[in-house]
């Protein structure tokens, strides 16, 4: 089964302070603030949760197909995702605007001032799901992750009219929603992801009910950080997956995107939702450890190797077959 991602592309640009932002705060210039700071490090990372899930499927080794903008800089890029197995034939790429854009500088007491620049994201409205659908052939599923808004509602909508079943993963953008525009991205969705955060966030903006949301969608996942992931399904038990431990956390960007590759991947292969989301737990300690959303590199007898050591032998010996191919 083909999985389409669709959700942003973007670049972040992150730069380090060697000293404090309030040192350079005049109290009583705050309405005339014009400032420089010198940054003495600077990492540009790959980013956008549409191409860190597809990269993580292509990890796994899937061939994902990514439909979300990008801009004139994207060529190097695309190139990048293309190279590591995301087929990006659906990404619009504009004539005039670059790719979305986080630039953030953080200060050694870790305050951050930063700035998003949506850039050709905003375009990706103009994306027809059933037209890609038509070009590139039918997926079994689409992931419909954080975006601009109206894409989002649009290809959630597209998705449904086609039949093709969906994955709704509003993450972030949750807070630009309102009520009738929650309801319409999660309803009929047969995965729901949310965070522990944007779980309460979600029935907030929804107006419903926990009960409520159970009886409109196939599973509900909501990662818990280190204490792993629960799923919860209408008339069932919720089941609770224990994290994978590691004590060498170096970037925790990208752990949830990660992780709903490794589930999603696991579904793919008919596997049990239990094992599904054990290997995307292994998935997301994997990048914890990483710099960078897409830096990550896998293997298999290191995934084994971490399920064996968090779920048992039994459990990673029903996995290691298909994690064989895996390099």
């Amino acid at each position: 089964m083909r999985i389409a991602v669709t959700g942003s592309i973007a670049t972040d640009h992150l730069m380090v302070f060697p000293g404090h932002f309030a040192e350079q705060l005049i109290k009583e210039q705050l309405e005339q603030v014009s400032l420089s700071f010198l940054a003495d490090r600077l990492e540009v990372r790959r980013g956008g949760v549409g191409a860190n899930i597809a990269f993580g499927l292509a990890a796994l080794g899937l061939n994902p197909l990514l439909i979300g903008a990008a801009g004139i800089d994207f060529p190097e890029y695309d190139a990048w995702l293309r190279a590591n197995g995301v087929d990006t034939t659906a990404v619009r790429v504009s004539e005039t605007l670059h790719t979305a854009r986080f630039v953030c500088t953080t200060d050694t007491d870790q305050n951050q001032i930063a700035t998003f620049y949506a850039g050709a994201m905003a375009d990706a409205s103009r994306i027809d799901l059933a037209s890609v659908v038509e070009r590139t052939g039918r997926p079994g599923l689409v992931l419909v992750g954080a975006d601009d808004p109206t894409a989002m509602l649009c290809h959630t909508a597209a998705a449904h009219r086609l039949g093709i079943p969906v994955a709704a993963d509003p993450s972030q953008q949750l807070a630009r929603l309102d009520r009738e525009q929650a309801r319409q991205l999660v309803d009929r969705a047969q995965w729901l992801f949310t965070n522990e955060y944007e779980s309460a966030l979600l029935l907030e903006r929804t107006g419903w009910t926990e009960q409520d949301l159970l009886s409109r969608v196939g599973t509900w996942i909501t990662t818990l950080g280190e204490d792993g992931v629960s799923l919860a399904a209408e008339g069932a038990a919720p089941l609770r997956i224990p994290a994978v431990s590691t004590h060498r956390i170096a970037d925790p960007t990208g752990a949830g995107d990660a992780f709903r590759a490794g589930f999603l991947a696991g579904t793919t292969w008919s596997w049990s939702q239990e094992q599904a989301a054990r290997l995307g737990c292994a998935m997301a300690t994997t990048v914890l450890e990483s710099i960078g959303t897409q830096e990550y590199k896998l293997n298999s007898s290191d995934l084994v190797a971490r399920i064996e050591q968090a779920y048992g032998a039994d459990a990673a010996r029903a996995l290691e077959p298909r994690l064989a191919y895996v390099s």
